[in-house]
């Protein structure tokens, strides 16, 4: 546990993941409010006791809690709380807290379809039947209060909603203008950089999101705020993010050109693309890397370095001379 100089308080909960501990914050003042919610193993919740005995509080303080997206590490907790009256979140993330059974089904047809859109071989078909496990480690409840861009958290109006999608489509953070603090989940981290990970369309009209575009474009919008300490959901807090930001941005320009180099003539997919971008990581990481491949064609497409046609239902990119 770590307190902040205001009324920010940092508790620091283990997760089964790599990427190890997630941060959860406590928020000061009434309601009293927590700022994700740690996964849903008897280990995170141990801790949360622990941390908020540790400065005075229990469970039972709580009444709000404000998630800022749906990944089993920042919403795991959230039905333990015995006295919550209000769950806060971007409205994309009312499917998973309230498992919401049309969509995941959307939501497997979707990769399906990517699969075969990247000439993705049969044997990686059966990840699709695991897409659902991590709903075990995610809370199941109701959002009763949605939260979007300039939104302010309820009862603590000096934190305001800032939209960051790229790292999921429910992406929120929150920025306090007085100080430049911001409250950022996943979107910025100090020690790594965060995965835009591909997901499907929120409603069936809409097309596929873009999640690389989306977390640039999320990134370039923190440059036109004055950003002073982020309490991240992972890793240290920290100062600098814009010069953290123009790095990150620079790296994954670098990478799309690496990417880019690796056509010459031919004509590739988003898998082969990812056989020789991520070798060793392919086969145990197959999603992740999938969501980064595609993020970089994604981006390539857009600055209009590559083009694209269909062979059938794959799609094969090619550089544009």
């Amino acid at each position: 546990m770590k307190t902040m100089k205001d009324t920010v308080i940092q508790l620091t909960l283990p997760t089964p993941y790599a990427v190890g501990d997630v941060h959860t914050y406590l928020l000061k003042g009434n309601p009293l409010t927590l700022v994700d919610a740690g996964v849903k193993t008897e280990e995170a919740w141990e801790a949360l006791v622990q941390q908020l005995d540790d400065c005075g509080y229990t469970p039972e303080d709580i009444e709000q809690v404000v998630l800022t997206h749906h990944h089993p590490d920042h919403m795991g907790l959230v039905e333990k709380l015995p006295n919550i009256n209000t769950v806060a979140a971007h409205p994309k993330l009312r499917p998973w807290i309230e498992r919401d059974e049309e969509f995941f089904y959307r939501y497997e047809m979707f990769f399906h379809e990517m699969y075969v859109e990247s000439g993705v071989p049969d044997k990686y078909f059966t990840i699709l039947k695991s897409l659902k496990k991590p709903l075990k480690w995610i809370a199941k409840g109701s959002l009763d209060i949605e939260l979007e861009e300039g939104d302010a958290i309820p009862g603590h109006e000096e934190w305001v909603t800032v939209e960051t999608p790229g790292h999921s489509q429910s992406h929120i953070s929150f920025y306090r203008k007085a100080d430049g603090a911001f409250i950022g989940g996943d979107h910025l981290l100090a020690h790594i950089s965060s995965n835009p990970l591909l997901e499907p369309a929120f409603t069936e009209v809409e097309k596929r999101p873009r999640p690389m575009l989306q977390y640039r474009s999320s990134m370039e919008k923190l440059l036109g705020k004055k950003i002073g300490i982020v309490y991240p959901g992972h890793g240290q807090t920290f100062e600098g993010a814009h010069a953290l930001i123009r790095s990150r941005l620079k790296k994954q320009e670098e990478r799309a050109e690496k990417v880019l180099n690796m056509f010459g003539d031919k004509s590739l997919s988003a898998y082969d693309v990812c056989k020789q971008l991520f070798p060793r990581h392919i086969e145990t990481q197959f999603g992740l890397t999938m969501s980064e491949t595609i993020g970089q064609l994604d981006y390539l497409e857009e600055q209009r370095k590559l083009l694209y046609f269909y062979e059938g239902k794959q799609k094969l990119y090619y550089v544009n001379r």
